[in-house]
């Protein structure tokens, strides 16, 4: 894995991780849209989450999708774009990779990595969000680490989001 600046980025991890506010603040240290994952899945599957039910893989196919074309979208408008997804497995990134097909460039990846512990003690400190924390431990099971053939960068969520936005696109 390489450490590059990129235009197309996902900011990927488990439940509680930091995506939105690490994402958010890389978007606009790019000066690119930031596209929250979480607001492109189904009622049926926020219920299902809700409920403490985790999400199949064929319940994720829409969702991927959705995100995919975000990135296409973005590609083909000449812009970049930051988005927040779990995207816990390789096939996940595949089907958000495939968005740039075509186009010039890759999605990069970056892992917000953090211990079962610390990201419990976030999921319990935040408010009004349909992610129970018991579906942390099956958001860890499903989780695949970048391998060495994808574009992206692993983070240690200990660090604030500066540091780490800094670590993504280190400054000029």
């Amino acid at each position: 894995m390489t450490k590059v600046d990129a235009p197309y980025w996902v900011v990927m991890g488990v439940a509680g991780c930091g995506k939105s506010s690490v994402g958010t603040a890389l978007a606009e240290r790019l000066g690119v849209r930031y596209v929250e994952g979480d607001r492109f899945h189904s009622p049926e599957n926020v219920a299902k989450m809700s409920a403490g039910v985790p999400l199949t893989d064929g319940d994720r196919l829409h969702w991927l999708a959705s995100l995919q074309r975000e990135i296409r979208e973005a590609a083909q408008r000449g812009e970049g774009v930051v988005v927040g997804c779990s995207a816990l497995k390789r096939r996940y990134r595949d089907v958000l990779r495939e968005g740039l097909r075509g186009v010039p460039g890759d999605v990069h990846f970056a892992h917000l990595d953090g211990t079962r512990e610390l990201i419990a003690e976030r999921m319990n400190a935040r408010v009004g969000h349909y992610m129970p924390l018991s579906l942390l431990d099956s958001q860890f099971a499903a989780l695949e680490p970048l391998q060495p053939d994808e574009a992206g960068i692993v983070l240690d969520i200990r660090e604030d989001v500066p540091q780490l936005v800094g670590r993504i696109v280190p400054a000029a």
